[in-house]
């Protein structure tokens, strides 16, 4: 049965339009602090959606089924951006947090078979391991190794297992629902968490500039809306570990993002580790099952 086009452009948008969010992030972290920035996101999403519910008029999920919904949402909204943003606040480097945040796949890899039934061949074992040492020689290439705050190194670490547990769960207990209703309950649990601790810890400080309102546009349409749904949608159609190991190519993307949005150049070094990140990207995604 051939797969619908949307299910094979689905990978190409979702890491252009992800991979770009961090470079575009990392601006917006230069205007206000980061539970700010992301209660600000949710809930322009959320304000977003809502007039679609009466015009769609969806089906919205209850229930275990919103449940469910909630539980990924507040993995991805609230521990995995959460906490990565606070690691950069922190003072964790790019590279710092993206080295942790690569490990995601063999997570995914080594847990899945007992988690989901789903078996790793040992192409795609191979794969992984190329998309790992592919995305550390462009995270090295341009920043090199550096002294990291623990405080922030554990804020990564937290972030890295909210991805992954949002990644499984979402592949165990996830079913296909209408987008508009499951963003809404999504974002609507990460606004629940970020907006108290943005008035709390930063007071809604801000330096209220255009580039921070496009940066947020950009993250509500480009992350929020059209990304996460992408993500969601192919971790439910197809097997976990070819999923998980697109975010090999996250950092890469997000180096070649950053040259012309930041001024950090790409060395050469880097360029041969993307190519070797997207070789084991493609093992990964066409090997057999074990």
């Amino acid at each position: 049965m051939s797969k619908p086009f949307w299910l094979i452009a689905a990978p190409f948008i979702f890491l252009l339009l992800w991979s770009a969010g961090f470079a575009l992030a990392k601006i917006g972290l230069q205007h206000a602090g980061p539970f700010t920035i992301l209660g600000l996101r949710y809930l322009i999403a959320v304000l977003v959606l809502l007039p679609l519910l009466p015009v769609l008029k969806p089906n919205f999920p209850r229930g275990r089924a919103a449940l469910d919904i909630a539980v990924t949402g507040f993995l991805i909204q609230v521990v995995y951006f959460g906490m990565c943003y606070g690691a950069f606040r922190i003072g964790v480097s790019a590279g710092g947090v993206a080295i942790i945040v690569c490990l995601q796949p063999i997570l995914v890899g080594i847990i899945a078979p007992r988690l989901v039934g789903e078996s790793v061949s040992l192409l795609r074992w191979l794969g992984l391991a190329f998309g790992l040492f592919g995305a550390l020689m462009v995270i090295l290439s341009r920043s090199g190794i550096s002294t990291e705050p623990v405080i922030g190194v554990l804020l990564a670490v937290g972030g890295l297992l909210g991805i992954t547990g949002a990644t499984l769960y979402e592949k165990r207990f996830g079913v296909t629902h209408h987008p508009v209703p499951a963003n809404i309950i999504q974002y609507a649990v990460g606004a629940a968490f970020a907006l108290p601790l943005a008035w709390g810890i930063e007071g809604f400080d801000a330096d209220w500039t255009p580039e921070l309102f496009a940066v947020l546009a950009y993250l509500v349409i480009g992350n929020s809306l059209v990304a996460i749904t992408l993500l969601l949608a192919m971790i439910r159609a197809g097997e976990v570990a070819r999923v998980s190991a697109l975010f090999y190519l996250v950092p890469p993307l997000s180096a070649l993002f950053a040259w012309p949005l930041l001024g950090e150049a790409m060395p050469p070094l880097a360029w041969a580790g993307m190519a070797l990140a997207a070789l084991g990207v493609m093992l990964a995604r066409t090997g057999p099952a074990a």
